[in-house]
């Protein structure tokens, strides 16, 4: 079974966090929603609040297959404040063990080095944070073993690029068909 962590931070972007969490679910994937606060109630940019699994202090994480970012504001500048965070983010980026982050949270990882000629996507404005990267404004792209997406419109292509990492091409056309999520060619 893959594992996931979502961390959540005050003011994240609801659809970011929630739609990769329930589409990794629908592939049979454990998902933990991890609240970076002393709190596992984390109250969203648009006013949703969440009850997360678990802080993030505490207990170690345990192993994932990956660790994802949603963007909003100003929940990706909160988790980019958190550095016990980031330590976690750069031990998964030496080991190549995947990372996806999307809207403003590639300027996380962009920040630490991490996008440095490699292909990314972020919200529009934040290109700056993707130090050395090669913008497109595609609604997700894999460079490696980092998934960036675009925004809250591409959340769901985020979400299913992740899958195709994780699981393969053939699951994540089958996730596609069941939700019936349209492929970019038919938009």
């Amino acid at each position: 079974m893959k594992k996931a962590a979502i961390f959540i931070a005050p003011g994240f972007e609801e659809i970011e966090a929630l739609t990769p969490a329930d589409v990794l679910n629908r592939a049979g994937a454990e998902v933990e929603l991890i609240s970076v606060t002393e709190d596992k109630s984390v109250t969203g940019a648009h006013g949703l609040t969440i009850v997360c699994d678990r802080v993030f202090e505490g207990k170690p994480i345990d192993e994932k297959d990956i660790l994802i970012l949603p963007g909003g504001m100003p929940g990706a500048k909160n988790l980019q404040s958190h550095s016990k965070l980031a330590d976690l983010l750069k031990t998964y980026y030496d080991q190549k063990k995947w990372i996806a982050a999307i809207c403003a949270a590639p300027m996380i990882i962009g920040e630490l080095g991490f996008l440095k000629d490699r292909k990314a996507t972020c919200f529009p404005g934040f290109e700056h944070h993707l130090k050395g990267a090669h913008h497109y404004p595609a609604p997700a792209i894999t460079d490696g073993h980092i998934i960036t997406g675009r925004g809250i419109g591409a959340a769901m292509e985020f979400s299913l690029e992740i899958i195709s990492n994780l699981y393969g091409a053939n699951k994540a056309s089958e996730l596609r068909e069941g939700m019936v999520v349209p492929t970019p060619a038919d938009q």
